[in-house]
């Protein structure tokens, strides 16, 4: 199934009009990616609100570095060539009065300073955030990707753990290293973020870097990762434990899988995000251990690892059929370990469907 674009873009266009917009100039990179399939360093794209049947009005600029990329990869519409690509489709378009659009939260007030310099005719209006309101709810094509990333990562994760990589003696470092490959080996097309190798003490610092710290034996091992797959992120966390499991670790282990598999089962349309958080984050309260829950529940991931919707106390909005997002709950004490547990799911109308497929059992190497 191939991207449908120009559906995107139809989307886009009824929100411009919504909002009384002639157009809306879209700077950022990947929110082009997302309305055209253009993968190229520079870019800029105008939506126009008034285009016919054809979007002969709608114009993807580019440099020429990208001229042969960009024919191949949005032949369905007219593209230009210039280095500063905002600022020639501004100019281009006159002293013809329009409200135009511009992503605010990307711009820099340098940029909305040059571009409102230029003479045209044209009336900038902030607009943040609009195409990612939109690509907050998958296709199915995109799910397809998401569902590919997450493939590449359960698989890698079970041939490390098959072959012995996580045992005693190797550095956190090594490890990292050792599964990022084996991503690539199973299709990814990168990572899709530093990959997370945390053991012992380390396990209880939640965003923790790899270190030369070296396995030990009785130690709690904390793997946060993901694979990218055309574009699209996945993210998973598994704790395993070396050798033996004491009592606390599996108390403690059992205390996040509960919260977590809670997190999950509440994932519906209509569900206030903070709900969410909330379902999860009390069974770690109850058990008395809610200020060692140190993030929010989770977040959005496509395009990018981080995205809207997010899942936290402080969350607004309610979640929707085709979101994916993370569920994540973690217990961390400090100077002597943590449990992250985290999935990628789809919220569905029904039930929502797991991408990472990873036994979640507590596992002893």
């Amino acid at each position: 199934m191939a991207a449908d674009h120009a559906s995107r873009r139809a989307a886009l266009r009824a929100t411009l009009t919504d909002r009384g917009l002639d157009a809306l100039l879209v700077t950022d990179l990947l929110n082009i990616r997302y309305l055209t399939g253009f993968t190229g360093s520079n870019a800029a794209l105008l939506v126009t609100t008034d285009d016919d049947a054809d979007e002969s009005r709608t114009v993807v600029c580019t440099d020429g570095r990208y001229v042969t990329q960009i024919a191949e990869q949005v032949p369905d519409l007219r593209a230009v060539v210039a280095r500063a690509a905002a600022a020639h489709l501004v100019e281009s378009a006159g002293t013809q009065t329009a409200a135009w659009g511009f992503e605010s939260h990307v711009v820099t007030v340098d940029e909305h300073a040059r571009w409102s310099g230029l003479g045209s005719g044209v009336r900038f209006t902030a607009a943040p955030g609009l195409v990612e309101q939109l690509r907050t709810v998958k296709d199915e094509h995109e799910i397809g990707l998401l569902r590919a990333a997450c493939t590449a990562a359960d698989r890698a994760l079970a041939d490390l753990v098959a072959a012995g990589g996580l045992r005693p003696g190797r550095t956190e470092k090594e490890v990292g290293r050792d599964l990022e490959s084996r991503m690539l080996d199973h299709g990814a097309d990168g990572i899709s973020f530093e990959t997370i190798v945390a053991a012992g003490a380390n396990s209880a610092i939640p965003h923790h870097r790899p270190t030369s710290t070296v396995l030990a034996s009785g130690d709690f091992v904390k793997l946060d990762f993901g694979a990218q797959v055309g574009g699209y992120h996945s993210d998973m966390t598994r704790t395993y434990v070396l050798g033996r499991a004491a009592d606390w670790q599996r108390e403690l282990y059992d205390l996040v899988l509960r919260a977590q598999q809670a997190g999950c089962e509440a994932l519906a349309p209509g569900v206030d995000c903070a709900a969410v958080d909330a379902v999860s984050r009390s069974v770690i309260t109850d058990a008395g251990h809610g200020e060692l829950f140190l993030h929010g529940l989770g977040h959005g991931v496509g395009l990018e690892i981080h995205e809207a919707p997010g899942i936290g106390a402080a969350a607004t909005g309610t979640l929707v059929a085709g979101a994916t997002v993370t569920v994540e709950p973690g217990v961390y004490f400090s100077g002597r370990g943590g449990v992250r547990i985290e999935d990628t799911l789809v919220v569905r109308e029904q039930a929502p469907e797991l991408l990472t497929l990873t036994d979640k059992t507590l596992t002893v190497v």
